[in-house]
């Protein structure tokens, strides 16, 4: 079944399914709020409030992706990859490995170029190929803990929706995906989770076999998000059989990495301070002022989320729920330690926090703390 794009809504996506990606790729970016005082809210009607309120929840949910400097590091790097990978078909591509912590922001930075180099393709491509088929040249597929090689060849056709993905051989399945593959001209093949699979089990080694042959047969950039990847035996030499056979990806593969953000040198501090700025022009609350997250909660903000991106935004967020649903209209230490965060960054907090209030960790650069004396 075909999906008119824009019928769908942002908060209801499925990026596995290509209607679905060309929504998140081509739709509109959204729209901040506008700030209002707390007397321009309070002269809004009961309706008029409520619908603020609901667009105010919908834009603390989505604050990102925020231009940090650990994203703009990882798309440098895809770019040359994947600029560099222009070879002719008859040679295989190099493939790309994002391989980090969870909480780094890994998928939400991969979707973000992922969107990019659809837009690049689409202009300079035009959105239909020389045969008249849609261009789409982004697959996106998440994978699981059971995917072999039947069920990776299934998703991909999932994603364009293929007619003939429920019944086939495995080898006629990946035929029938390399048919989508060419026919729209897809350019890169994003797999999601890839640390799902248990890579030392049959079924691992033959998605590795598989990733392989993609390599080989398919015009794209492999691009393969996961957590402790080299771990499991990605990039692996040596060892048992399965290691070796698993290494050869590993030949192939360019391997990234996020870092989180850190504070024991003054560049650190500097990211940091940066990012609760980006952040606090984006929070739409009606008591908010200059310095509310660089100045007055930096150090707790860092403590909180132990430097993850992904642990911040969800904190901020939450805040900024509570915050809105209340009426206090503004993020401080008192609110924000009533409100719960991932278990990681709880369990880290502690230590971190101790040496944060006795003054051997700071998370303000120079400028900031000679500002505050």
């Amino acid at each position: 079944m075909t999906v008119e794009t824009s019928a769908l809504r942002p908060s209801n996506l499925a990026l596995s399914r290509k209607e679905d990606f060309k929504a998140f790729a081509e739709g509109p970016r959204r729209t901040r709020p506008e700030l209002l005082t707390g007397a321009q809210m309070a002269a809004l009607g009961t309706q008029a409030k409520a619908e603020y309120d609901r667009l105010r929840r919908e834009w603390h949910a989505n604050l990102g992706p925020i231009k940090t400097p650990q994203l703009s590091e990882l798309h440098q790097d895809l770019w040359d990859i994947i600029d560099s990978n222009l070879q002719d078909g008859d040679k295989a591509k190099g493939a790309i490995a994002v391989d980090a912590f969870p909480g780094l922001g890994k998928t939400t930075s991969v979707l973000a170029f992922a969107r990019e180099f659809h837009h690049r393709e689409i202009a300079e491509q035009r959105e239909f190929t020389a045969q008249g088929y849609e261009r789409l040249p982004v697959c996106r597929v998440g994978l699981t803990g059971n995917t072999g090689m039947k069920d990776l060849n299934r998703a991909i056709l999932e994603f364009f929706g293929h007619p003939g993905r429920h019944r086939g051989t495995t080898a006629q399945l990946g035929q029938r995906a390399l048919d989508c593959v060419l026919s729209c001209e897809v350019r890169l093949l994003a797999l999601d989770d890839l640390h799902f699979l248990r890579w030392r089990n049959k079924n691992g080694v033959e998605v590795s076999n598989h990733l392989k042959w993609i390599a080989n047969e398919f015009p794209v950039t492999l691009l393969m998000i996961g957590v402790g990847l080299a771990g499991k035996g990605l990039f692996s030499e040596g060892g048992s059989k399965g290691d070796a056979v698993l290494a050869q990806t590993g030949r192939r593969t360019t391997r990234l990495g996020m870092r989180p953000f850190t504070i024991e040198k003054e560049k650190g501090r500097q990211e940091w301070r940066q990012m609760l700025l980006a952040l606090e022009q984006r929070v739409v609350l009606a008591d908010k002022y200059p310095g509310m997250l660089a100045d007055d909660l930096s150090d707790y903000l860092f403590a909180r989320s132990t430097g993850h991106i992904g642990s911040l935004m969800t904190l901020i967020n939450r805040g900024c729920q509570r915050a809105v649903r209340s009426g206090e209209e503004v993020l401080s230490r008192d609110l924000l330690d009533g409100v719960e965060n991932d278990e990681a960054s709880e369990e880290a907090r502690r230590e971190l926090e101790a040496a944060l209030e006795r003054g051997k960790l700071t998370s303000k650069p120079r400028t900031a703390r000679k500002k505050a004396v």
